[in-house]
Parts: C-alpha cells; structure tokens; sequence
C-alpha cells in the first residue's frame, strides 16, 4: 500500500487503486506549467476546488530512462516503487502499453525512483529494501544499457513477493546476472552505494512534484487538450464508474495526473483520446 510522504504536499492522490471491477478510485488532474509549491493549496481526492493546482514536475532529460521515442507526443513518467505491490500490478500494465504504442512513436515510458523507504511521523518504514532495491536498478543502468534497465525492471516487478519488505535481497545480483550484468561488478555497484544520489534525486523530484504515494503518472503532452477531448475523457471516466467529482481542470491542461495500478484498457482509452487530441 501507499502512504503519505510529506504534509507539505500540495496534493493529496489517492494511495492505490484495486482493480477489482468495482468503482475505481482515481483522480485526474490538468496542471499548468510547473511553479513552486506552496503549503495552502492543499485539496483532497474527490472534491471540487477553484484553486490553480500547479506542480514543479521535472522535465523529460536524457538522465531519465526512457522507453519508446523521447520525442513522443505523449509522454508517461512513472513514479515507482520495487517493494511496493500496486507497483507490481501496473509495471506489466505499462509493459503492454508500451508494446502496443511504443512502435508507433506516440507514446515513451519515463521510470522514475520513489522508494517508499523513508520514516513517517511515527518512524514507521513502509517498504524497507525499496530504496537498495532502486539502487540496483540504477547499477543495472549504468553497467549495461537502456535495454539491461528496461529487461532488469520488467524481471524485478515480476518476481512475487508478500508482505512489505520486498524481494528477497539475494535475488537482486542473481536476476542481474540473468540478463548479461556482471555479476561481480553489480556486487561493487551496490555495495558502493554510488547509485542512491541518482534515486535520492528522483524521489525529491517526485516530493516537488507533490506525490503522496505509488504507483503515480504523470500524462505529458506536446499541447494542451481541447473541449472535445476534454468530453470524451470525461465519458471514459463514466464508463469506467470513476466518480467526475474526481476531476479538476487547470489553465493550459498540457499534464494529466494519476494515482494507482490504473486497468490496462482505460490507459489504453486514455492514450487513444489523447492521440486523437
């Protein structure tokens, strides 16, 4: 499950969705271009605001691990978590996604770390192993290629795991080795400790950004949505029982936010609206 990471967030996302047929819980929100956030904006899921919701969401760079065309059109960053089980619902979710419009150029997948491994106001630890297990991520990325990292994610979220504590830490290496990484050379990566700066940077990202938990995306378009995508989305939301309440429009609507292991057929509803846009 999810938790909250800061009460300074400017936003309060639903933590997880269960994909259970019933009513799903999400929430939808166009941004204007991103600005610092200040601590009175606050507004809970499902209620209606006249506030300017306004994110600091770091721009696409070549830091980031892209799959798909960088240029895409549509542009899906992913906030996520290895330990986190949502996480592991929508990551082979994205993995269909990306194998239905990734060859068409439209749509690029941006991973990005929020290891839930940080104390809450109790000193409670969600996901513990979360951040080691983003950090092995990251040597995967810098001692292979775009590829090693994509093949490395898709074989770390499959593997099952119970409780909150994640893989089985043994594994990491082992799984390493399995798509080409020197073994040894992913033992010294991670031991060194070299890679938590890059997944530290990420999840102060994801703070600016304003989440509250994982899985979180962020839909970055090329141009904002007009009333008429605007409608249609809104009817998809309605077809998919997801209550309009849930719904917030802001300025120029270039970015669409969401919050859980969304169905593969309303993502996939949603890209088509947007191509179309």
């Amino acid at each position: 499950m999810n938790q909250q990471q800061s009460n300074q967030s400017f936003l309060t996302i639903p933590s997880a969705i269960v994909i259970a047929g019933a009513i799903i819980a999400i929430s939808i929100i166009w941004i204007n271009k991103p600005i610092k956030n200040t601590n009175d904006s606050e507004t809970k899921a499902g209620q209606q605001t006249t506030q300017n919701i306004t994110i600091n969401l770091s721009p696409v760079t070549t830091n980031d691990h892209i799959l798909g065309n960088p240029n895409a059109s549509i542009k899906i960053i992913v906030y996520s978590d290895p330990s986190c089980p949502y996480c592991k619902i929508f990551s082979p979710i994205m993995s269909e996604i990306m194998k239905k419009y990734g060859p068409t150029g439209n749509v690029a997948e941006i991973y990005r770390h929020y290891p839930l491994d940080k104390p809450d106001a109790s000193g409670n630890i969600l996901h513990p192993n979360a951040g080691n297990e983003s950090q092995a991520l990251e040597c995967v990325a810098s001692l292979g290629d775009n590829d090693k990292f994509w093949a490395y994610e898709n074989k770390m979220y499959s593997q099952n795991t119970t409780g909150t504590e994640g893989l089985n830490q043994k594994l990491l290496p082992i799984m390493a080795k399995d798509i080409g990484i020197d073994i040894s050379k992913f033992n010294e990566c991670l031991k060194s400790g070299k890679s938590k700066e890059k997944v530290e940077a990420d999840y102060t990202s994801g703070v600016n950004a304003g989440i509250s938990g994982t899985p979180t995306s962020f839909f970055v378009l090329d141009k904002p949505i007009s009333d008429v995508t605007e409608k249609y989305i809104t009817d998809l939301l309605i077809q998919y029982r997801i209550p309009k309440e849930m719904l917030l429009t802001v300025n120029d609507r270039k970015v669409i936010v969401m919050s859980g292991a969304l169905p593969k057929q309303f993502v996939s509803g949603l890209i088509d609206i947007l191509i179309r846009n």
